[in-house]
């Protein structure tokens, strides 16, 4: 008897659990329209109407017309400062990942380890992706100051330097290993407390059993510690080589192009030519030019976070 009630009673339960799973996934799509909303008006939106400017005349109080690729066409090959700043945009971005990335994750073992005030260390370790970033980079720019410069003192009385030491913001070089200086210190503590976070998750067992077996630190990190980090490791460096190629304030506020727009970066040369400028047309082709290269990144990050271990 019971066999036979299960049968008929079977039916109608798939019904009632269909029918429930139907109403949750409406619910789900409706207490999702807000989130949409949000990121037609603030992302979409703008991200749209900044295509549309790249491919217009467009200019301060002026709506322009329509010429389609020519504004790319112009940056690619008559406006050199596009190029040199197309270079140092990957340049910046390619020597600052990579310091960021070993030097966050040294930072991260240090902390993960058991010492005397190891809470404060770790919030004064945060203390640089905390301070404002126009407050910070001020103070940078006054420490590489050719007359003021707390950089060059250090560095004579290091002997690491000849007196009186180099002018960072003279020549184009020195300007921008300026430049990655600051943005390595500002970024690294994001590398290093999602580290952190990310080793605090791996079982001590399995370190355990690595060393009963007499692996090495350095085979217990190769093996153990990077693969089990893999999901974090791709996406801070998903998320931080996004916002480095986007980076303005740094680049603008310590160097604003100089010396001869020869340091600027693909956001700084959009400001220039959309707001100083007034060629709001090139400005914003300027920037979308960003789009398909992130794109491709965003893409290959989420390729590799598919595959499997």
């Amino acid at each position: 008897m019971g066999t036979i009630a299960d049968r008929v009673a079977t039916p109608g339960a798939g019904r009632i659990r269909s029918r429930l799973a139907a109403r949750e996934a409406r619910l789900g799509y409706l207490l999702l329209l807000p989130t949409v909303a949000v990121l037609v008006v603030f992302l979409a939106w703008p991200f749209l109407f900044g295509l549309w400017l790249s491919l217009t005349s467009a200019e301060l109080q002026d709506p322009g017309r329509f010429i389609g690729l020519a504004n790319y066409k112009f940056e690619f090959t008559v406006d050199r400062p596009f190029l040199q700043a197309f270079t140092n945009t990957f340049l910046y971005t390619g020597v600052t990942t990579v310091f960021k990335l070993g030097l966050g994750m040294v930072m991260a073992l240090l902390l993960n380890q058991v010492f005397p005030l190891q809470r404060f260390v770790r919030a004064a370790l945060l203390l640089p992706w905390i301070i404002p970033t126009v407050l910070s980079t001020l103070a940078w720019k006054w420490m590489f100051d050719p007359t003021f410069s707390v950089v060059n003192w250090l560095g004579v009385h290091l002997h690491l330097i000849t007196y009186p030491g180099p002018n960072w913001f003279g020549n184009t070089g020195s300007a921008l290993v300026a430049l990655m200086i600051v943005n390595v210190w500002r970024g690294m503590p994001f590398y290093g407390i999602s580290f952190l976070a990310g080793l605090q998750t791996i079982p001590t067992d399995l370190y355990e059993a690595a060393r009963v077996d007499g692996a090495s630190r350095w085979q217990q990190f190769i093996y153990i510690t990077v693969p089990k980090l893999r999901p974090v490791l791709l996406v801070v460096l998903l998320l931080s080589t996004i916002l480095t190629f986007a980076d303005f304030q740094v680049p603008f506020i310590l160097t604003n192009g100089a010396p001869f727009n020869s340091t600027h970066v693909l956001a700084t040369w959009a400001y220039q030519w959309g707001v100083p400028g007034g060629a709001i047309g090139l400005g914003a082709a300027v920037s979308v030019v960003l789009f398909p290269l992130l794109a491709v990144l965003v893409a290959g990050t989420l390729l590799l976070l598919r595959r499997p271990e």
